[in-house]
């Protein structure tokens, strides 16, 4: 159901051309035979990187191979007036002083902060006049003890150490499973809800919010900035390769159109395994280098469903106003299949032996609760995050299309059984697995955070020990991706950092 690359250009180009846009238009026809770095990728941390160079004077130049920028982080009209983050889909991690540099809000950036910001509905017979229970978490403290306390006294006190009640510990822990291919119970796990918790949004700290007019939005507020200070950007460029002197030094790059551009350095925003196994000339590294990089840990769980449906689902735990307007639990994260941990531990069972999960763990959004310029009037855009969800599948089975349906079926049976009605509400989806993540966006494995986020691939290790300082053993060639420290979501700091590196490095050249 999704429109081709080609045609979502065209519908885009119809459109007004945001300003950096405009930029690579007039740009386009001058591409120099050189620049001072050349970044390759324009996902978000591709773009911070080049406009803290560009801000420093460093002539910087990003390619980026797909039709739009972003990543990750895009905006794409999968259905036709229905317009979808189509990959990450939430922002909170992003560095406060990267607004501030980057003077995001001044290039257009414009958030919507979500409260109350969590949703958990039990799949449970209401009785009497009393619906099914569920769990509505916001920033008010007291009616957060209100709603836990329908679990477990004990647990809404709290300042305890331990919880309870099942619905709140597993609430808790799809931040601690998200994107990773462990279960609640995998020790380490924990790393992966901290990650999850280090941001906020407007000087609340922990706050998720959606960007208006989706990620993408993000993207060209940073790509804005960048083409203001004088950074080029070209999109439909993929690099085929990185240039190397006789000397062992980075000169630049050959694009696979066979354009050849020197620059001094080169920033790669593309994951360790594309950046060092297919674009580095592997004579140029060691070979205990390239081994750990092939050897990293790239399993995902997850498959990512976007939906255009013509009216809002429709919860047995909380029944829609008779308007059809949004309700405050429409803005929230919407856990489906999390009633108990037992329920995440399964699903996560069921993707070790290969198969996809009977009972998805599955966090739905719908950012056109909060954002109505996304959908047609009356309509609305939801993304179905989905895990567990095996790249591999067992017994000599592929993700064609008859498997990816089936998948998404599965799942819509289950948003069906808390929402009736959310069916035939569907007016298209996008159906994403690992492959399709891996093809699409460059996600190695389909992994959102370049590798997992595991304890000996994190910090000083990412992506390999000794390696973990954005230079590589190639001289003038850094990764500044997800694949960097501090490692995925969209955050920027792997952008920031790797440019200051640069920076410094050039200084010395």
């Amino acid at each position: 159901m999704a429109a081709s690359g080609r045609g979502l250009s065209r519908a885009l180009s119809a459109s007004p051309c945001p300003a950096w846009r405009l930029a690579h238009w007039e740009a386009k026809a001058r591409l120099k035979p050189e620049y001072d770095a050349v970044v390759i990728g324009a996902g978000h941390n591709g773009l911070v990187a080049a406009t803290y160079l560009q801000r420093l004077g460093v002539n910087t130049v990003i390619f980026e191979r797909r039709h739009v920028i972003g990543g990750a982080a895009v905006t794409e009209e999968i259905v036709p007036g229905f317009k979808f983050s189509r990959a990450s889909y939430l922002l909170s991690l992003l560095r406060p002083q990267i607004y501030v540099d980057l003077e995001l809000k001044n290039h257009g950036l414009k958030l919507h902060l979500r409260n109350p910001y969590s949703f958990t509905p039990m799949l449970e017979e209401g009785t009497g006049c009393r619906l099914p229970r569920s769990l509505l978490l916001g920033t008010n403290m007291a009616e957060n003890q209100k709603q836990i306390a329908k679990f477990s006294q004990k647990d809404a006190q709290v300042l305890d150490q331990w919880f309870e009640s099942e619905p709140l510990k597993a609430t808790l822990a799809t931040d601690a499973v998200i994107g990773a291919m462990t279960s609640p119970h995998t020790p380490g796990s924990g790393y992966v809800l901290l990650h999850h918790m280090m941001g906020g949004l407007e000087g609340t700290q922990g706050a998720w919010g959606y960007v208006q007019g989706g990620m993408g939005a993000l993207s060209e507020a940073i790509a804005s900035s960048a083409t203001a200070h004088g950074a080029s950007i070209f999109t439909e460029k993929p690099v085929a390769k990185v240039q190397v002197s006789s000397g062992g030094g980075v000169q630049g790059v050959v694009l696979q159109d066979g354009s050849e551009v020197r620059s001094k350095v080169v920033l790669s925003n593309a994951s360790p395994q594309i950046t060092f196994l297919k674009l580095t000339p592997q004579e140029w590294l060691p070979e205990e280098f390239v081994e750990r990089i092939s050897q990293l840990d790239t399993q995902s769980p997850v498959t990512k469903i976007n939906v255009a449906v013509n009216r809002l689902p429709d919860f047995l735990a909380a029944p829609n106003a008779p308007g059809g307007q949004p309700l405050p639990h429409h803005q929230c994260s919407i856990h489906l299949n999390c009633e108990d941990t037992h329920l995440l531990h399964q699903a996560f069972e069921d993707a070790v032996d290969g198969r996809p999960s009977h009972r998805p763990m599955i966090e739905l959004c719908i950012p056109s609760s909060l954002d109505p310029t996304l959908a047609p009037p009356g309509c609305h855009v939801i993304s179905l995050f989905t895990q567990y969800t095996p790249y591999t599948l067992a017994g000599g089975k592929v993700w064609d299309e008859q498997e990816r349906n089936a998948y998404a079926d599965k799942v819509f049976d289950c948003v069906e059984a808390y929402a009736p009605g959310f069916k035939g509400s569907v007016v298209g989806r996008d159906v994403l697995t690992p492959p399709d993540l891996e093809r699409i966006f460059g996600l190695p494995g389909g992994n959102i955070f370049h590798g997992a986020m595991t304890l000996d691939q994190l910090y000083f290790a990412r992506p390999v020990p000794l390696h973990a300082n954005y230079r590589c053993p190639l001289r003038g060639l850094y990764l500044c991706g997800s694949g960097a420290h501090p490692g995925g979501g969209v955050m920027g700091a792997a952008g920031r950092n790797a440019a200051h590196v640069v920076f410094e490095d050039l200084k010395s050249m």
